[in-house]
């Protein structure tokens, strides 16, 4: 039997918190933006909430405190700042998580924080001292393939290989970067096909037609992607339909 992980980033969009509910149906795991590219008390505390109706397991979502540029544009910060603002990030939706009496499961950076702790050890390194500094006993997600997730597990973490379903990838396994008109995947039946490719075969046909092997977890959906919840429900059904039991990363957790 095959299983995987759906998670989706959420709280990053006030005016979007009430829509969520309709993505949390097809999920299994929550990545919440906890005050640096994204987010504040009031969209942690909903979408919390939110997550613990759903019973979905919930996550950090720390990221580059640039608000301006979503945290997606690169910055060059020094590993002790990293370290603080990764680990000031995660506790702040702990504490919110714990007044709602849910805690944590996992933490998964965001943006470029992410996108460059995938070929950048001393980055990914901070990442998991500043989540060490709170928690080390959380799953740290990582790009599947990446050497990221080989420093996140030397530093004494459970790691969890991630895939996108509604991104598109490079030769080398990388993503796509946003700068790039075709780098999301806006049709809910393609992201659903490459997500059913991912966990049947462990591939994904990159930009060029190159196959690509991507061994992963859990699937990601972005949840300020357009038509987000139409993806959601197509990969969710989709993989179903193909026997394949979605499950999220604590409660397999739990199960070994």
């Amino acid at each position: 039997m095959k299983f995987i992980d759906l998670n989706c980033d959420m709280g990053e969009v006030p005016a979007a918190i009430a829509a969520q509910e309709s993505l949390m149906r097809w999920i299994t795991s929550v990545n919440v933006a906890c005050g640096g590219h994204a987010g504040d008390e009031h969209t942690m505390t909903s979408t919390v909430e939110q997550a613990l109706r759903w019973k979905r397991a919930l996550g950090a979502h720390p990221g580059y405190p640039d608000r301006v540029h979503f945290g997606r544009k690169e910055m060059d910060l020094s590993s002790k700042r990293v370290r603080d603002f990764v680990f000031e990030q995660v506790r702040a939706l702990a504490d919110i998580a714990h007044l709602s009496g849910a805690t944590l499961t996992h933490v998964k950076p965001h943006g470029a924080l992410y996108n460059q702790a995938v070929h950048r050890a001393p980055l990914a390194e901070a990442i998991a001292a500043g989540v060490a500094r709170w928690n080390r006993d959380v799953v740290l997600v990582g790009l599947a393939g990446s050497p990221m997730l080989e420093v996140f597990r030397a530093a004494g973490f459970a790691v969890a290989a991630e895939a996108f379903a509604d991104r598109r990838y490079e030769a080398n396994g990388t993503l796509r970067s946003r700068e790039f008109d075709d780098a999301l995947i806006g049709d809910a039946a393609h992201a659903a096909e490459q997500a059913l490719s991912i966990v049947q075969r462990g591939t994904v046909i990159a930009r060029g037609g190159f196959e690509v092997a991507v061994h992963a977890d859990t699937i990601c959906i972005h949840g300020d992607t357009p038509g987000a919840v139409e993806i959601a429900a197509a990969v969710s059904r989709t993989l179903r339909d193909a026997d394949i039991t979605l499950r999220s990363l604590a409660a397999r957790r739990k199960e070994k």
